[in-house]
């Protein structure tokens, strides 16, 4: 299938010029999750589908029923509020979903960056600036997709409903809520940066807590004493060991990673004062979820793994470590093989780019995927940017890029009413 008279229309009303703009207005609002300025871009967003002509639902979230929900994804960052925001074409038939995250994770050390994170940086045609990839460029994509079809004169048949959400960086609240209050659809493209492949499954992530208890003492008499320290160094061990036996057998899309399932202690907090032995040590960090597998048997593997290290250990035997999952509970998730989605996606990105298309692969990280997946509906990521630059100092974005997936996104949308309908 190559692209017809109507697709060639939309396409060349793809504005590169607006796309830059567009990228460095969205990069100007902080809106690291939780905050106001997350909030803040839900409104500027609306805004600009307001200007599509497209029906716009914005809306506060109803945080405690959210929460109190059986199925609540979770989250970490504190939030007084949440804004939900859909913008759909008018229309009868299948509704492609178009979805990206608009919160970014904090900018971290800012001696590490070239100046001001959220004052974004030109280089030719490379845009630097936090969210750059992860993911306002695949938020401009698809407003971008849109805009095109819109000045081409093209209705499309079918429907198409940008999904443009909060907190996914912590848990997927934002997703969540906007799947709850019906906005729902026959398909969906997530445009995460996946640097021109099909992501077609994500692993899962489960955020935990294990805390290690000590004996206090002083600091000069500490053989009186436990330090919590020394003894979390034998269920930090084993948690090595259990990170390799889980991934002893890999899905074939998730082969390519060196740890396709990381267990990863990301912070170890102990002790308040220099001259004291620690009497408590907590460390945090995620479990990689297999594809397919269960949260729960995930979380059982780890809990028996720190209990039997606590068995071997004559402190821990009697002083066991206790294991808590607090924080994003991410499934993994996956689009069915064979789905026409990815071919849909796969050759419109090989008829605008004249090149094979997309590899499909697996992401080892948690996404909204899951949440869409899991109500049915069938997903994939395509998007913008490579994700190895995501939540680092160096973040930045091809403009070329950009435009690239504008215009597969483009020929997809059109399209997909003939593939979603069969």
């Amino acid at each position: 299938m190559t692209t017809n008279d109507v697709e060639a229309a939309a396409l060349a009303a793809v504005d590169e010029a607006a796309i830059g703009r567009l990228l460095l207005e969205l990069l100007e609002v902080p809106s690291v999750t939780g905050s106001a300025a997350e909030s803040e871009l839900q409104h500027v967003l609306a805004g600009h589908l307001e200007r599509l002509d497209l029906d716009v639902d914005l809306w506060s979230m109803n945080l405690p029923e959210l929460r109190a929900h059986e199925r609540f994804p979770g989250g970490e960052a504190p939030r007084s509020e949440a804004w939900g925001l859909v913008g759909e074409t008018r229309g009868d038939g299948p509704t492609l979903i178009l979805q990206g995250h608009v919160d970014v994770v904090p900018p971290g050390d800012l001696a590490r960056w070239e100046g001001d994170p959220f004052r974004p940086r030109v280089t030719g045609d490379v845009v630097h600036g936090r969210g750059a990839c992860d993911m306002k460029a695949g938020v401009v994509a698809i407003l971008a997709a849109l805009a095109a079809i819109r000045a081409a004169g093209v209705k499309p048949r079918g429907r198409v409903s940008a999904h443009f959400v909060v907190s996914e960086e912590d848990g997927g609240l934002g997703a969540f809520g906007t799947l709850e209050r019906g906005h729902t659809g026959d398909a969906c493209i997530i445009t995460e940066p996946t640097s021109g492949a099909l992501m077609t499954a994500n692993a899962g992530a489960l955020t935990f807590r294990i805390e290690v208890p000590g004996r206090a003492t002083h600091g000069s008499t500490r053989y009186a004493g436990v330090s919590a320290i020394d003894a979390y160094l034998p269920v930090h061990q084993a948690l090595a060991r259990l990170e390799t036996r889980r991934n002893a057998r890999v899905d074939p899309l998730m082969s390519e990673y060196p740890i396709p399932y990381p267990l990863s202690v990301g912070t170890v907090q102990a002790g308040d004062w220099a001259s004291s032995v620690p009497d408590l040590l907590v460390a945090e960090g995620r479990l990689g979820v297999q594809l397919g597998e269960d949260p729960a048997h995930a979380r059982a593997e780890l809990e028996a793994c720190v209990a039997e290290a606590c068995a071997a250990d004559p402190w821990l035997r009697s002083h066991p470590a206790v294991v808590t999952w607090p924080g994003g509970q991410f499934a993994s998730g996956r689009l069915a093989s064979g789905h026409p989605l990815a071919l849909l996606v796969g050759t419109a990105h090989a008829d605008v780019t004249g090149a094979a298309p997309p590899q499909e692969r697996g992401a080892p990280y948690g996404s909204d995927l899951r949440l869409y997946a899991g109500t049915g509906i069938p997903t994939l990521q395509y998007g913008p940017g490579d994700v190895r630059l995501a939540h680092g100092p160096r973040e930045q974005v091809s403009v070329s890029e950009i435009v690239t997936v504008t215009q597969a996104l483009v020929v997809a949308t059109l399209r997909s009413n003939d593939v979603l309908a069969r």
